[in-house]
């Protein structure tokens, strides 16, 4: 929500992760030809706190969800995410559904995925914006208007008007489909009670995980806090376009890069990797799949045609971060010796995935250029671990998962993949020489 976005705040845990990005490179001016460079490695991926969201209702024209009507939300999560949603009590003047913050956590305690009835997660809330008449047919709308807060609906409203429990009203059915996605079923059982209702379009979102904390806890409402970002459009009206523009304005990437590999070479092939063939069982697959760098430098250091190898650590969080709200991203820097003929490699884990790394080409850098060289970047699949949502897989392994083992030649990830579509890689790392 807009009155808490700015204040969302969380600590990662010290381990490697990653990315990176491609600008074009605009100057061939040399350097000596034999001398000094600096490398210059930024995370500037402009991040969302929502690793998915999107709307729902029924199938009819109005696109009611009807007593005895039901419809489905299918989205993916990580241990510790969870699914929120909002939805209108038709039949009053600005109630409406939505299950308690965070929202319905989909894993339990131990990492397995929850199924069945989840309809106690479920509440029944007044958004605080209409003085509430009795419910049913009778109300008229928009009604009177007030100032209060989103409270809680249990048994009363302020006015004194009665309800069942959201429980009985709405029954919440969650199914696990395999590899970190859900199908949640939201049927509409309160025809026949005293709290018959449609239900309105809706919208719901998943926020990300990062260090044990969600980066959006709230991005529908704020118990106690005033209604806001279009959630009255929804309450009053059912009209869920409003808070759909904006969860979208808050929804897409978060990752941040692991600490940064740089090696320089000469007279050598790329000695990372080669597109077409298997990981070389050298370190790569631990670097893409957690980023850790250590086990392919130490395996680096001792080949032929290799002059230096280099992890660089961002300071004091050690991964660098995307830029969150005002806060600029992480960035690293190391002076370079080359001489005219080298050749510098770089690589990085795409963090929130399973692994995947960003990686020069087959031909690195130029080191005696000057500038951005962030069109030598590119997203490669290590192919040794099943794929997942990024951000949104049990099995990642910097999601508190372990990978799950597969043997696939290393390739370009594609984009939009089968997941999602990424931005531009020139929108999340910036590499330069200086």
């Amino acid at each position: 929500m807009k009155n808490s976005k700015n204040k969302i705040w969380f600590v990662l845990p010290l381990i490697p992760l990653a990315f990176t990005a491609c600008k074009k490179d605009h100057s061939d001016t040399p350097v000596d030809q034999m001398g000094k460079t600096t490398i210059t490695i930024e995370n500037v991926l402009n991040s969302k706190p929502l690793v998915e969201s999107g709307t729902f209702q029924g199938s009819g024209s109005p696109a009611l969800i009807l007593p005895g009507q039901s419809t489905t939300i299918t989205f993916y999560a990580a241990k510790g995410e969870a699914l929120t949603f909002a939805t209108m009590y038709g039949a009053s003047n600005d109630l409406f559904f939505a299950p308690e913050n965070p929202g319905i956590l989909v894993y339990d305690q131990g990492g397995e995925p929850i199924e069945g009835d989840v309809s106690a997660r479920i509440k029944l809330w007044d958004n605080g914006t209409r003085i509430n008449q009795n419910p049913g047919t009778g109300v008229i709308h928009p009604g009177t208007t007030e100032n209060k807060n989103v409270t809680e609906v249990t048994g009363t409203d302020a006015e004194g008007n009665t309800y069942l429990s959201a429980a009985k009203l709405i029954k919440a059915s969650l199914k696990y489909n395999g590899n970190s996605q859900f199908t949640l079923t939201l049927q509409n059982t309160s025809g026949g009670t005293t709290n018959e209702t449609p239900l309105s379009p809706g919208v719901w979102a998943v926020s990300y995980i990062a260090g044990g904390n969600l980066l959006n806890p709230s991005p529908l409402f704020m118990k106690g806090k005033p209604s806001a970002n279009g959630l009255t459009d929804i309450a009053e009206a059912g009209n869920n376009a409003s808070l759909h523009n904006y969860i979208s304005s808050i929804t897409g990437i978060f990752t941040p890069l692991s600490p940064i590999l740089v090696v320089v070479y000469n007279g050598i092939e790329d000695p990372l990797y080669k597109i077409g063939e298997k990981d070389r069982n050298q370190g790569l697959k631990e670097l893409a799949q957690q980023g850790n760098a250590a086990i392919l430098a130490a395996s680096l250091k001792a080949k032929s045609g290799i002059k230096a190898v280099y992890i660089l650590p961002a300071p004091t969080t050690t991964v660098l971060l995307p830029k969150i709200g005002e806060q600029a991203g992480g960035q690293v820097s190391q002076e370079l010796t080359v001489t005219k003929g080298d050749r510098v490699a770089v690589a990085t884990m795409y963090g929130f995935s399973n692994d995947w790394f960003f990686a020069t080409g087959s031909d690195g850098i130029d080191p005696m250029k000057k500038g951005d060289v962030s069109t030598s970047i590119a997203l490669y699949n290590n192919g040794t671990a099943v794929d997942q949502f990024p951000g949104a897989g049990l099995t990642q392994f910097n999601l508190a998962g372990t990978p799950l083992s597969e043997s696939n030649p290393i390739s370009a990830v594609p984009n939009p993949n089968p997941f999602t579509t990424l931005p531009e890689i020139s929108g999340i790392v910036k590499v330069s020489l200086n």
